[in-house]
């Protein structure tokens, strides 16, 4: 903790369109943690690179991705928003921790696993030891919390197991954090197979749904979402594809499961489906709206990535400097 407040990390890749999975699940949760922390918002353009990249696409949707924070709500005068790669410490602690990493920790991550049979072509050593960069991006803000969805828990275990160790050796250098895993919209399924999560990487895109989807769009995917034969619109765990609707519905309108479900009642599913996506479509435009504004205006991003990077370079060293320290290295 560097003042009175502690400190939330999170970071969201430039890989492509973010869905209402990320919205759903951690970015649009985001704000909401900005009147008790700290807090670091990252675009993880380094985690990234484990798989191919085309540059000139990988450097637009970095700009995106930060006009996207900006846009749902994130204020750039309140919050460090910054680029990965613009600040060097990161790469230099990832470095450090994969010698305090055991192989089998790294062996047993299971987006590792999945990740390597989706790009068989390119199971590199970065692939294998990202979730060190990733321990790496969070120790050295000296992070107390670090808001996830639940398929990013284990990363988070993996960086306090990480950081215990290190501790043992050299007392009192890194803060442990915490895991906070958000209650709604945790896990977003895809339309098109409630039993697989909405991944803005399945080739089926009318399972995904994405934040820059217009309206139209939005309504053509949740017609065709996959539900079940029964009619009854009811949270059960033998109606994968209604809970999902269910769940995306709550998010988007605050109503509980149960107000929805009276809602609902005797309603078909084609216009529960068609509610489902005039909501989603509602919640979205002011973002698209704004979306639209700044990615418009290149220099005001610039401006804001600059004074990202020089906000956490600034947290970022006083980590790092303890750290060489502790280890032994010399100073010039």
């Amino acid at each position: 903790m560097f003042n009175d407040r502690k400190v939330s990390y999170s970071g969201v890749q430039p890989s492509g369109n973010l869905t209402i999975g990320n919205y759903l699940g951690a970015i649009r949760n985001f704000k909401t943690y900005s009147d008790r922390y700290k807090c670091f918002y990252c675009v993880v353009d380094m985690h990234a690179i484990t798989v191919r990249q085309v540059p000139a696409e990988l450097r637009r949707r970095t700009y995106e991705t930060l006009a996207l924070y900006i846009a749902c709500g994130l204020d750039p005068e309140i919050n460090t928003l910054y680029v990965q790669s613009h600040v060097h410490e990161h790469a230099e602690l990832a470095w450090i921790l994969n010698c305090f990493t055991m192989f089998g920790e790294l062996s047993r991550m299971t987006q590792f696993k999945d990740k390597s049979a989706r790009h068989a072509d390119n199971v590199n050593a970065g692939l294998f030891t990202y979730p060190v960069l990733m321990a790496s991006d969070i120790l050295l803000y000296q992070t107390d919390v670090v808001p996830v969805g639940i398929d990013q828990k284990q990363h988070v275990e993996l960086t306090r197991d990480i950081a215990t160790r290190f501790n043992q050796l050299y007392p009192d250098t890194f803060t442990i954090p915490e895991p906070i895993v958000v209650s709604t919209g945790k896990k977003i399924m895809s339309l098109a197979d409630p039993l697989k999560k909405m991944s803005k990487s399945d080739e089926n895109l009318n399972g995904v749904v994405f934040i820059l989807d217009d309206k139209d769009t939005i309504i053509r995917k949740f017609k065709r979402a996959v539900t079940d034969s029964d009619t009854e619109i009811r949270d059960a765990e033998e109606k994968p594809g209604i809970r999902n609707l269910i769940n995306i519905y709550s998010c988007f309108t605050g109503k509980t499961v149960p107000e929805i479900e009276q809602e609902f009642k005797g309603v078909g599913y084609g216009d529960f489906k068609i509610a489902v996506g005039e909501a989603c479509a509602a919640g979205l435009e002011p973002i698209q709206t704004r979306f639209k504004e700044l990615v418009a205006d290149k220099a005001y991003l610039e401006a804001q990535m600059k004074k990202g990077a020089e906000e956490a370079a600034w947290y970022a060293r006083r980590t790092l400097g303890k750290v060489r320290k502790k280890l032994g290295f010399t100073q010039v």
